[in-house]
């Protein structure tokens, strides 16, 4: 062992760094077979880490350093999402180009990853804003084309004025309608714009979602509403003076109930009006400013297709074009947006469906009755059930016919911008829209020119071409894709990062993909998430992949917060990673991330709690560093010391199981508790008199479960614990050992998952009676003012006691004290016996399983060391056949019997 030195995190993590780097420890060969594959959302490259990022891939660091110890080969790589706007307006202001803020960011970016540690595999580093990647989103969008799945079409768009870009649905944000990333008001303009048509895979994407077992229910509810498919009727409503307007309803057995109709502001009735009715006209003009569900009396009147009663016509803020037919029928006593709005507007109020229990007629007076039932007030179809109502109604209304329908839109992908991949389409005067050949690919942005509008518009040698078909003058697309593209696939280029005929190997990636882990935050839970699941599916239908779906196993981490805020620049409240590495270490950065909560969970970011866990890294390497010990010779206490041996033995064990079971899981942090304790647990062990082996594998142990998040440290650690070369060997210990050290010692870590010795049967039972014990005795100590205890006795539970409490706990039977009493192994103690039942009786609700007798005593007296460490006293562990029967009797199972004098 080495002489002890202090702790120097920067010596070590550059070390370490370096060994890794040189080894090519995280490198994944072509030929490896279904290797595991972990992936953190790859991230824009702003220049600078944020502890988002640092949370976010330690997360998928530690599960892929885990998975090597499990003896898995792992694919870990990383890239960069490098086009966007930002670069471009940050390219404007710096007056610099796109390209070169881009790159020179992620230089930067890329040397702080290095510095926390994160092992990956950089020879398959990716950049979205290189040709030789953005060549292949051209090959895609190409085969989206051939198979019918882009369409070109004039729309109306949500259009950015500061951006001045067009932007999908999904990037609209919150109730005023603002840019997702600027947050100025979006307008709605018209433009020709190209789509990606993700609605003909809607039915599959939405029904698939139930196979995602491994994914968050969050982001499946998301996706779903997203989707937003809805299976009902459309039928015609007569308006006198105009066609007749279809309504869309999932409710059709409500129609008695109507008691109005309404239109949406760009319903083409409601812009007929607008031109003669003023009302309407400045309705229309305002809507948007307006709170609440609202609308405008249009003076018209509908009649109900199956009562031919006229109701009156709304042009109403809660009805929507793009949802369902832009018009819809009001039924405010089964529903409660129309509810409101009929109250607030003195509308009639019909229950027409009661519960089909048979109860009473519900009053809708206050609130509506919004589930299926029985039909009342009706007509004919009073008395049937809703579901058969609405089988019935579709059949005898003409006009009715049942539809499915969709809040999910086509993917417009068209941006008016720069900085991005673009569109490979010529358009021709004789040929139309054509797409640029696959062998002139890629369509390689032209030189950057500052402008406002599209800058590709005034690059005038990129724009003028020729048509590939024809080879007349012609004109190139001149918008660029949306980067959302980019990341729909970026996770099968990582497969065969350098292949130059393919986006990528098609055998590999059946064999690679579906990725195992992806973690990334919350906010990509509809748009990035639905695109690649989009994606995966058309690569499938053109034979390029076996899977239909992207990632098997989803974490959404949650945010870091700061005074209970998120973390952002604009607040002020930024923690610099930098910082923490260069204060503390990245080790400790690594770990308190991954203690202070479960990844999908928020957590505040506490300096303090930054330096506890700092100090604890310390004390790791000391306990480590400076534990070599001996044997001492055997003392009065010669039986405790097996024990205790035992003791910290089974300890090791428990905590093997439980880190390998937090880190299935996936949520570390009871692992990481664990492990942390049992550091504490050695250091006790350490200082009374303990077995060399024991504490030697104990080391073994914490080094390799700590390994995953604290990968320097316990690189520097397992080196030290199998006298290899490390940091913290200085130049003449280097020269003076001639031995050779296998590789694999060095780098141990990534070798192998220890495996507990022992059986560990009840070990969280036998863990929590001592812990309990222990607790009990500190309350008694304090309680009765006992200065300097001079012996504990500790009495375990009578047989009896225990054969009365595991009746209580198996028995189905109400009455449990008969059940008690009359037991053979009970009755001997007949007026005790009936006394416990009764306290049995009153909590069997609360009743769990404990130890038997012997393994109560067994737990208790291995953990005697630890009490007389404590507590400074001489220690018994006595079993209620040996004990004072007044002592005794007072013994509950779980719960042993305490005398301290």
């Amino acid at each position: 062992m080495q002489d002890q030195q202090e702790y120097d995190h920067r010596h070590i993590e550059r070390y370490w760094q370096a060994e890794w780097a040189e080894k090519g420890v995280y490198r994944t060969p072509n030929d490896t077979i279904e290797p595991t594959y972990v992936l953190g959302m790859f991230p824009y490259p702003s220049g600078e880490l944020h502890m988002g990022h640092v949370r976010n891939y330690t997360i998928t660091d530690a599960y892929a350093r885990y998975r090597r110890l499990q003896g898995d080969s792992v694919l870990h790589p990383m890239g960069w999402d490098a086009f966007g706007l930002p670069a471009e307006n940050a390219a404007i202001e710096h007056d610099t180009n796109p390209r070169a803020w881009t790159m020179d960011c992620i230089e930067q970016m890329r040397e702080q990853l290095r510095a926390v540690g994160f092992g990956y595999d950089w020879d398959r580093e990716l950049t979205t804003c290189a040709p030789e990647y953005y060549r292949w989103n051209q090959w895609l969008f190409t085969r989206f084309y051939e198979m019918g799945l882009v369409e070109q079409a004039a729309s109306a768009v949500n259009w950015c004025p500061s951006c001045e870009t067009v932007l999908a649905d999904e990037q609209v944000d919150g109730a005023d309608d603002a840019c997702w990333r600027c947050e100025t008001p979006v307008e709605e303009r018209e433009l020709d714009q190209w789509f990606l048509k993700i609605t003909d895979y809607a039915d599959e994407l939405v029904e698939s979602l139930s196979e995602l077992d491994e994914w968050p229910t969050s982001v499946r509810a998301m996706q779903r509403e997203w989707i937003g498919r809805q299976t009902g009727a459309e039928l015609a409503f007569e308006i006198e003076g105009y066609d007749s307007v279809t309504v869309f309803t999932t409710r059709i057995d409500t129609i008695h109930g109507v008691s109005f109709v309404a239109l949406a502001p760009d319903h083409e009735i409601s812009q007929s009006l607008a031109e003669t009715d003023e009302n309407v006209r400045q309705y229309i003009n305002r809507f948007e400013e307006l709170e609440g569900d609202t609308g405008v009396d249009t003076g018209l009147t509908a009649a109900n297709p199956v009562t031919d009663r006229e109701v009156p016509v709304y042009v109403a803020d809660f009805a929507f074009s793009d949802v369902g037919t832009g018009a819809l029928m009001g039924v405010p006593a089964h529903d409660e947006r129309d509810h409101e709005f009929a109250s607030e507007n003195g509308l009639s109020i019909v229950p027409v469906v009661a519960p089909a229990d048979g109860s009473e007629i519900p009053d809708v007076t206050e609130k509506p009755y919004t589930a299926d039932g029985m039909l009342v007030n009706s007509g004919a179809y009073t008395g049937m059930e809703s579901a058969a109502a609405r089988e019935r109604l579709i059949e005898e209304i003409e006009s009715a016919s049942e539809q499915t329908d969709y809040r999910l839109r086509d993917w417009g992908i068209s941006r008016q911008r720069y900085w991005g991949t673009p569109i490979p389409i010529v358009h021709c005067p004789e040929c139309g829209p054509v797409s640029v050949p696959d062998k002139e690919l890629p369509v390689e942005l032209p030189e950057f020119v500052p402008t406002r509008g599209n800058p590709l518009d005034a690059a005038e040698e990129f724009v003028k071409t020729t048509c590939p078909e024809c080879g007349v003058h012609a004109k190139r697309e001149t918008d660029t894709m949306d980067t959302f593209v980019d990341s729909s696939w970026y996770f099968l280029r990582f497969v065969s990062p350098d292949l130059g005929d393919a986006p990528f190997d098609n055998e590999r990636a059946n064999d690679w993909l579906p990725v195992d882990l992806y973690v990334g935050g919350r906010e990509h839970a509809v748009m990035h998430l639905l695109y690649t699941r989009f994606f995966m599916r058309v690569l499938s239908d053109a034979g390029l992949l076996d899977d239909r779906e992207p990632f098997a196993d989803l974490i959404t981490q949650g945010m870091v917060r700061l005074d209970g805020e998120t973390m952002s620049k604009s607040k002020g409240n930024v923690v610099s990673p930098q910082r923490i590495i260069d204060e503390y270490g990245a080790d400790t950065a690594r770990l308190f991330t991954m203690q202070a909560a479960r990844p999908e969970r928020d957590f505040d970011w506490q300096e303090t709690g930054v330096r506890s866990t700092h100090a604890f890294v310390e004390r790791l390497y000391d306990l480590v560093i400076g534990s070599e010990v001996e044997d001492s010779e055997r003392d009065e206490h010669e039986s405790s010391r097996d024990a205790a041996d035992e003791y910290v033995a089974r300890e090791i064990d428990a905590t093997i199981v439980t880190a390998q079971e937090s880190y299935e899981s996936l949520s570390f942090v009871d692992g990481l508790r664990e492990s942390r304790e049992l550091v504490s647990l050695l250091y006790r062990y350490r200082e009374s008199s303990p077995n060399t082996q024991t504490i030697d594998r104990g080391l073994r142990v914490v080094v390799k479960l700590l390994a995953p998040v604290v990968p320097h440290l316990c690189s520097e650690l397992w080196a030290a614990l199998n006298d290899g070369e490390r940091a913290g060997t200085s130049t003449e210990d280097k020269e003076a050992s001639n031995e050779e050290i296998d590789e694999s010692e060095v780098f141990g870590v990534e070798s192998d998952w220890p495996e507990p010795k022992h059986d560990i049967e009840d070990y969280q039972l036998s863990r929590r009676i001592v812990e309990k014990t222990r607790e009990d005795i500190r309350q008694i100590i304090e309680g009765a003012g006992i200065d300097d205890p001079a012996s504990i006795e500790i009495v375990v539970t009578p047989d009896w006691k225990f054969r009365a409490r595991e009746i209580a706990v198996e028995t189905d039977e109400a009455n449990v004290i008969r059940e008690i009493v009359t037991d053979e192994t009970v009755r001997v103690n007949k007026t005790a016996a009936a006394k416990y039942a009764k306290e049995l009786q009153s909590e069997r609700r609360s009743l769990s399983r404990t130890l038997s007798p012997d393994r109560e005593f067994e737990a208790l007296n291995r953990a005697v060391w630890l009490v007389r460490q404590e507590f400074n006293a001489d220690v018994q562990v006595v079993r209620a056949t040996d004990a004072d029967e007044t002592l005794s009797q007072t013994a509950r199972p779980g719960r042993p019997a305490i005398r301290i004098e």
